[in-house]
């Protein structure tokens, strides 16, 4: 494996005056995460808490919605109106089996709160609650950090901030669409800014175009990043490295590691996608010494089954079982290069954070702010669509993404004019 080279996350006390080294109250020592269930989103919180060295000192709620059946046609409704309208459903629902069934055993109720999904361990957000909190240590402890991201948390973050402002710090990740001014500082990546651009602008129909949010351009409470946050750094990698040491070792090299998603609105594919990858990565075996494939939670059984049939069988390629352990931090630390699908910023994001070659499948495919996000990566020279002609034992190399590090930057710098500072 050639060595990684990348940038050290920034110190907890990058920046900061000394004459807030001791003041009173001054010291952020704890943190709240507030997650809406989505690894991709919550990872980003959770990575930014690790760069600002708090990841041993938070506690990670979870805002939740019902699960199930008409639950899934409601799910554009803010949560709290989402819920309303789950309960009176299920009153109107209980009261119709009563009269129909008689005591018949009928087929269970959908679930709220996602059902056995896992949530046991995690807290349900609750504004007061986390309020309560901040405001009975913050004589002992400080302020208190709280990392939100994703549509969901929103409402839950901005009234927290709005209940106790003076001793909660509110960091909202991915753009909240309207009045920033509720949040301390709004983390989104560039490309949420597309519907302002003049080219995006000719694809708005005149009629709708004030329904297309953000409106303005970025004001002082907004970071710009690329892509998404996430926990790979030097540490990270240097700890997978060693911990999948004698599996990928011994592979022949070059190692080149396929991982695949799912199609979204923004980026549409099925089967054909999946035999052109399929053909491409079986002309591309000659110059490879291993290959190793990952399918995400989002990938359709259609496509899986295409990839599995096609490569199954060559010795050359190992496609996971998705069994425990995940070794796809073993994947980011042992790889030569990657080759990722257009549809996830959040896989393309952390393959970039390596600084090792990054192809790209099915750009081509990809709407609105997505095919922009893949236009400035393409632009920075950090990806390559992935053609099928690559010899994968050319290397090539860029400076890698650095945006959770970058962002963990400028939290210290807010905090800093403000009299503040993380100690971990």
């Amino acid at each position: 494996m050639r060595p990684i080279r990348l940038p050290e996350p920034p110190s907890p006390t990058l920046g900061v005056p000394e004459i807030f080294e001791n003041g009173a109250y001054s010291v952020i020592r704890r943190a709240v995460v507030i997650g809406n269930g989505f690894p991709g989103s919550e990872n980003q919180s959770l990575g930014l808490i690790h760069a600002l060295g708090l990841a041993d000192n938070h506690v990670l709620y979870r805002v939740t919605r019902p699960s199930g059946g008409i639950n899934e046609w409601l799910r554009w409704l803010p949560v709290s109106l989402h819920k309303i309208l789950y309960h009176i459903i299920m009153r109107i629902y209980s009261y119709s089996r009563f009269i129909v069934s008689r005591g018949k055993k009928l087929a269970p109720l959908p679930s709220e709160n996602g059902g056995s999904v896992g949530l046991s361990s995690i807290l349900e957000a609750d504004s007061k609650q986390i309020v309560n909190m901040a405001r009975e240590s913050y004589e002992k402890d400080g302020p208190l950090l709280v990392v939100a991201s994703g549509r969901d948390t929103i409402s839950i973050a901005s009234s927290i901030k709005r209940l106790a402002s003076e001793k909660v710090f509110l960091v909202q990740i991915q753009h909240p669409r309207s009045d920033l001014s509720r949040f301390d500082l709004v983390v989104t990546p560039r490309h949420d800014y597309y519907a302002l651009t003049p080219q995006a602008q000719e694809q708005i129909p005149r009629i709708i175009r004030k329904w297309i949010t953000p409106h303005e351009t970025p004001d002082q409470h907004v970071v710009l990043t690329v892509g998404a946050l996430h926990q790979i750094d030097f540490a990270a990698l240097h700890s997978a490295a060693s911990t999948w040491h004698d599996e990928f070792a011994p592979l022949p090299k070059p190692l080149l590691v396929v991982n695949i998603g799912g199609p979204t609105c923004h980026c549409r594919y099925g089967t054909e996608l999946a035999q052109q990858l399929s053909a491409f990565l079986t002309n591309v075996l000659v110059s490879c010494g291993s290959v190793r494939i990952s399918f995400s939670n989002r990938t359709p059984k259609k496509v899986s089954n295409i990839i599995i049939k096609e490569l199954a069988n060559n010795p050359k390629v190992y496609i996971w079982d998705g069994e425990e352990p995940n070794p796809y931090m073993g994947h980011l630390a042992w790889a030569d290069a990657f080759v990722v699908t257009a549809d996830s910023v959040s896989m393309i994001s952390e393959a970039c954070s390596t600084g090792k070659p990054v192809y790209v499948m099915g750009s081509e495919r990809c709407t609105w702010k997505l095919a922009d996000f893949h236009k400035s990566l393409r632009e920075r020279g950090v990806v390559r669509p992935f053609s099928g002609s690559e010899d994968i034992s050319e290397s090539w190399s860029y400076p890698p993404l650095n945006d959770t590090a970058e962002v963990a930057r400028r939290v210290h710098d807010v905090l800093a004019e403000r009299g503040l500072r993380v100690r971990p």
